[in-house]
């Protein structure tokens, strides 16, 4: 049986990596499904992998008025949303005296900024009941060097969840977080990561290895579905233990 069975599913940040992979799985179980990205390549691309049952939306997640509208074409498209997974989001990393407004307003704005007020917007549009799951990081625990605004935005993302999870509960919206560690998304490659690099990486996290962006799908997708109507401002740690060192 369909674990998502006629639901309506909003994945932010859809088009590559965890995202992607998301809406796959979301896709054979039996959901509907829409994404947002902002890239015109992987926009594409997405359209491409995901076929003519998903919705690909061009969207900037670090805007309000795209949030806004983003909010308007899903009332449109789906007269309701039953689960939204925020995963947006960038990962820019310098050391403290590289850092300037524009860079630190930048990362603000795409990864805490414009998801909340992506929440506020669809807050209408939320069926009763429904789940928001959002995806923080690692970074929020670890003392990770140049990870100083990163580490930032998305402990203000894990501390979002946990104060929406009371405020919203009662509405029927569940609200729950996972955080996740060095998972195999083209994340790395932007960060200028070669193979030999992230082999050497991979040698000092405990599972030895990284993590796969299927593995945080199917934990969203256990926070999605009906099989965790009891589960509400948790975190789930998918790191393959690097936290613990």
């Amino acid at each position: 049986m369909a674990r998502l069975a006629n639901k309506r599913v909003l994945i932010t940040g859809g088009t590559t990596g965890i995202g992607l992979e998301a809406a796959r799985l979301f896709l054979q179980e039996g959901a509907r499904v829409a994404v947002t990205g902002k890239n015109p390549q992987t926009l594409d691309l997405a359209r491409k992998a995901l076929g003519v049952d998903a919705l690909v939306f061009d969207s900037d997640a670090g805007s309000l008025a795209d949030q806004k509208k983003l909010s308007t074409q899903i009332r449109n498209s789906f007269g309701a949303l039953d689960v939204l997974f925020l995963n947006a989001g960038i990962a820019e990393l310098r050391p403290l005296e590289q850092w300037d407004e524009a860079a630190f307003d930048r990362s603000f704005n795409i990864n805490f900024k414009g998801p909340f007020f992506l929440v506020q917007s669809l807050l209408p549009v939320f069926a009763n009941p429904a789940s928001i799951v959002l995806m923080t990081s690692i970074n929020s625990h670890i003392g990770m060097p140049a990870s100083s605004v990163y580490g930032a935005t998305k402990g203000a993302l894990l501390t979002l969840a946990r104060t929406l999870s009371g405020e919203l509960i009662g509405r029927g919206i569940r609200v729950n977080a996972i955080s996740g560690g060095p998972i195999e998304t083209p994340l790395y490659g932007k960060l200028g990561m070669d193979d030999a690099a992230l082999k050497s990486f991979s040698v000092q996290i405990p599972a030895r290895r990284l993590g796969k962006p299927s593995e945080v799908a199917a934990a969203v997708l256990f926070f999605a579905s009906d099989e965790s109507p009891f589960t509400v401002g948790s975190e789930l740690v998918i790191d393959g233990g690097m936290s613990n060192l």
